[in-house]
């Protein structure tokens, strides 16, 4: 039998149809949506960090969007035309389900259409119902259907498992929040491009900040001003409480100085935050770190806590996870070092975990089919609990047997 992966390119492979779009559009209404992807738009378009920002978070949509010509509809790339295979059920979902499931639906989908949200966690519940049905399982959105706590239930013969779907940004494990770092670097920038004309060279200002960039703990316009102030006096470094800074000249050499910004992250790591100025064959960049490593893998395992509730414990129960707001670089990081296993085993052997089965976990790597090593192999992670018995149906071992 094919494996879900497999399944995933299959689904990638197949005709973009135009119809698909329209009726997933339908859910929000068009107005709606062409409201929203016009915000998201303009503000995309912003030649500033936070525009980049913007662009990545909402690059699901976006991507939508752009199929919205014939053009680009014909020519789908393979993560398009799987991301479309999403919708499609969306689309046949409110097409079977009675009036009130279909307002959850709909519910669903102007959440991820409203505020700073995205459509993520819809795509993420769809994505996780077509990995189940691609290794021979039933689906049903008792979510949707029912009003169940958990939002899937695979079944296969006689044997049944519960799903509930998460998507946890990866924000809620970093010192330094995206968000705050794009509003510090894009308030500095004209400064910054003033000295640099002014200073021609190659530079890197290493900031060390043992609180973050947060405004309880931080006075962002004051280190501003203290940087440009240091800038300005020629000091090579300055140090306070809450931010250490160094000024130092920038060397990058051979195969490094062709790719920056890669050579950049292999040199500060996947947990720096990185930012560059640059004019006229002059650059600073700008690299930050916090006091304390990143705590993703624990913020994963904070929210299972909080989560583990939705499943009954009278089935066996799987917690997908998903991890938004993250870069192929750090996601890597991540499973390399183990520390997302490394957590996510250890949680498992703590009473919250008694009623969770095995635990999945996925990034946008997997739902916009990169290639490994950025993705991993099978979709997804999984990390079975060791305290609970080994299923006696086979049939069940493609759903809760540990990756790798």
């Amino acid at each position: 039998m094919p494996n879900a992966e497999q399944n995933a390119h299959r689904n990638a492979e197949k005709p973009a149809d135009p119809r698909v779009l329209a009726g997933f559009i339908g859910l929000a209404g068009a107005k709606r949506w062409e409201t929203r992807l016009a915000e998201i738009s303009r503000r995309a378009a912003s030649p500033s960090l936070a525009g980049r920002a913007l662009q990545e978070r909402h690059a699901l949509e976006l991507m939508l969007q752009r199929l919205s010509s014939p053009e680009a509809m014909a020519g789908a790339t393979p993560a398009e035309r799987q991301l479309l295979s999403y919708a499609r059920e969306a689309v046949r979902l409110a097409e079977a389900l009675p009036a009130e499931p279909r307002k959850r639906l709909r519910t669903l989908v102007m959440e991820g259409l409203t505020g700073e949200a995205n459509l993520i966690p819809l795509f993420h519940i769809l994505r996780v119902a077509a990995l189940h049905r691609a290794r021979g399982f039933e689906v049903r959105f008792t979510g949707l259907a029912d009003g169940t706590p958990h939002d899937l239930l695979v079944t296969r013969g006689a044997a049944e498992v519960e799903v509930a779907c998460e998507t946890i940004s990866a924000e809620e494990g970093r010192p330094v929040l995206r968000g705050d770092w794009c509003a510090f670097v894009d308030g500095i920038n004209p400064d910054l491009q003033t000295w640099l004309a002014a200073h021609p060279g190659k530079y890197v200002l290493k900031m060390t900040l043992p609180d973050g960039l947060k405004r309880d703990a931080l006075d962002v316009h004051a280190l501003q001003r203290r940087i440009m102030e240091m800038l300005r006096d020629r000091r090579r470094q300055d140090s306070a409480a809450d931010a250490m800074l160094k000024l130092d000249p920038l060397i990058l050499a051979g195969a490094q100085a062709a790719v920056p910004a890669s050579a950049l992250r292999a040199l500060f790591g996947p947990e720096a935050h990185l930012a560059v100025a640059q004019g006229g064959g002059n650059i600073i960049v700008l690299a930050a770190r916090a006091g304390q490593a990143s705590d993703v893998a624990k913020a994963v395992c904070r929210r299972m806590t909080a989560a583990s509730t939705r499943l009954s414990g009278d089935r066996p129960g799987i917690m997908a996870v998903f991890l938004d707001d993250m870069g192929r670089q750090e996601w890597r990081g991540l499973r390399d070092r183990m520390e997302l296993e490394g957590a996510v085993r250890r949680f498992l052997t703590t009473p919250e975990a008694k009623r969770i089965s095995t635990v999945s976990c996925a990034s946008r790597m997997e739902m916009f089919l990169m290639a490994p090593p950025d993705a991993v192999p099978e979709g997804e992670l999984r990390f079975r609990n060791p305290a609970q018995p080994m299923p006696r149906d086979p049939a069940l071992l493609a759903a809760l047997a540990s990756t790798g």
